[in-house]
């Protein structure tokens, strides 16, 4: 289980997503706007694991203003950016800035809620072992200090 952030203006796809992903067995809050999204963002304690945003609200920057805030927030939450509209220069634009994928909604043979589901497995997966990896590293650093210390 995972605590799953949902940020779309359209409120059939956010409803959709929330009865989809709860039940995968995890705790999903949604919002509607960028300001909205904001606000829980950076009120939310602890941070959520897994952030979905929509491209595009209220403006076309909306998902790319929601994916600094949560990259500055916690480098651990994975984001996945949903759009309707795809093209390569958002999408590479959001993989510079930390997303961990990038998904079109209207994917003609394709059902949507199901990828969307396997990307937060996927995303969950990689916040894993990357908090997995930093925990190592420090505890490699501590005993590399004790050991010095011993000297």
């Amino acid at each position: 289980m995972c605590r799953v952030l949902v940020i779309d203006d359209e409120e059939d796809v956010r409803v959709a997503l929330q009865r989809r992903l709860a039940r995968e067995g995890h705790k999903v809050s949604t919002e509607g706007t960028e300001a909205q999204a904001l606000e829980t963002i950076s009120a939310s304690e602890p941070p959520f694991d897994i952030v979905l945003t929509d491209m595009l609200m209220e403006n076309s920057d909306s998902g790319l203003n929601i994916l600094k805030a949560v990259v500055s927030r916690d480098i651990f939450t994975e984001v996945i950016v949903l759009t309707a509209y795809g093209n390569v220069a958002n999408a590479v634009e959001c993989m510079k800035h930390g997303a961990f994928d990038y998904v079109e909604k209207n994917v003609p043979g394709v059902d949507v809620y199901e990828l969307i589901v396997l990307k937060v497995d996927q995303a969950m997966e990689q916040r894993r072992s990357t908090t997995q990896t930093v925990r190592k590293l420090e505890e490699l650093r501590r005993n590399v200090d004790k050991s010095k210390r011993k000297k």
